[in-house]
């Protein structure tokens, strides 16, 4: 038996599958958006599968928080882009296929020329503004969508755009009111959830690619892991949505999917860079529990949800970075410092998880 045969002996032996459809995967171009939660089950299954080349785009990095739920990493690979680490161990999970890196954001600028080189898109983001972003471009270049989400321990599938069924606008037109559904970083989540959603999602993408099965489009699958029970409900294309996207082919690239989901833009500043400020008064904006504490900083301590009533403790003649456990609550913050007319305000990206390393890595260069 040669080693095609070898290595996908158990998926040929269906007789649904055969040498035919083996072909068929390691023909098949998928490109996955994001690799953390989602994206690491879809991407190992992907891979095992023979898929013939995938592409994986991630412009974040591996922190330690990550490894309870995104297990295509390891200590090893803390602090390194997501999109390289992944196609590193997933080459040697597979050699025999191609994969594709690419370290950065998804913007208006290159997701249409990324996408037109693949023929299905696997959507593991965790944000309003990618997933918008990804849809319509989606629908501009004509390629089905896999869709995914997940919330503490309930998590969603289906497929968008796929054979002339609906699409993530016309089950979701408007998003969610800015602030009002928290992601992980924020909230949440058993580490088992995405890697039974991601799992399902690489599920739906070979049996696109195969031309088997019942594919998830025109209907919404809904998966409660505590109860262990899940349902679904039936999606609707709505041709205007369809229409009014293909419509803005023209000026895709000037589109603020960060504005329309509520988003706003506010100064940030990386952990290291926050270390050699002077003359900053830094702010805390977490719960007292929550570790690790940043000390060195010397910040002054105001939960998010108080941060209204003690603005006059706060000075107002010195810069000011603000600091969360993450980096979400933090731009919160700024938002309402700004608005309430702090102008020299900005936030640390990836927050106390950020900075703890950071700090780590200054007291090893000192010794």
């Amino acid at each position: 038996m040669n080693t095609f045969n070898s290595r996908y002996h158990r998926q040929i032996i269906l007789e649904e599958i055969g040498i035919t459809g083996q072909n068929k995967i390691n023909n098949a171009k998928v490109l996955v958006i994001g690799a953390g939660g989602l994206g690491c089950p879809i991407l190992q299954y992907l891979t095992a599968a023979g898929v013939g080349t995938l592409g994986i785009i991630d412009f974040d990095t591996v922190d330690i928080s990550n490894l309870h739920r995104q297990i295509l990493y390891g200590t090893s690979t803390l602090g390194k882009n997501k999109a390289v680490a992944a196609k590193e161990r997933l080459e040697d999970l597979n050699p025999d296929i191609t994969i594709i890196a690419y370290p950065e954001q998804l913007t208006t600028k290159n997701a249409i020329s990324i996408f037109e080189n693949y023929d299905i898109i696997v959507d593991g983001s965790d944000n309003f503004s990618t997933r918008y972003l990804v849809n319509d471009a989606s629908i501009i270049t004509g390629k089905p969508l896999v869709y995914g989400a997940i919330f503490k321990f309930e998590g969603q599938v289906s497929v968008f755009n796929y054979q002339n069924g609906p699409s993530y606008r016309c089950l979701f037109p408007e998003p969610p009111k800015a602030g009002s559904v928290p992601n992980c970083s924020e909230i949440g989540v058993l580490g088992v959830l995405p890697g039974i959603i991601g799992s399902m999602q690489a599920n739906e993408t070979l049996k696109i690619i195969l031309g088997l099965g019942n594919v998830l489009s025109n209907q919404l699958f809904m998966y409660d892991c505590l109860a262990g029970t899940s349902s679904s409900f039936t999606t609707t294309r709505v041709e205007k949505e369809i229409e009014n996207v293909k419509a803005s082919a023209a000026y895709f690239e000037t589109i603020d999917y960060d504005f329309f989901c509520g988003v706003s833009h506010v100064s940030e500043i990386t952990a290291e860079m926050a270390f050699q400020k002077e003359n900053v008064q830094f702010i805390d904006v977490r719960e007292a529990h929550e570790q690790p504490k940043i000390d060195i900083l010397n910040p002054i301590y105001i939960p998010l949800g108080t941060l209204q009533e003690q603005l006059t403790s706060i000075e107002t003649n010195s810069a000011i970075i603000v600091f969360c456990q993450s980096g979400i609550r933090s731009k919160k913050a700024v938002e309402i410092l700004q608005s309430n007319g702090f102008k020299n305000v900005s936030h640390v990206i990836g927050g106390a998880n950020a900075l703890a390393i950071s700090m780590t890595n200054l007291k090893t260069n000192e010794i």
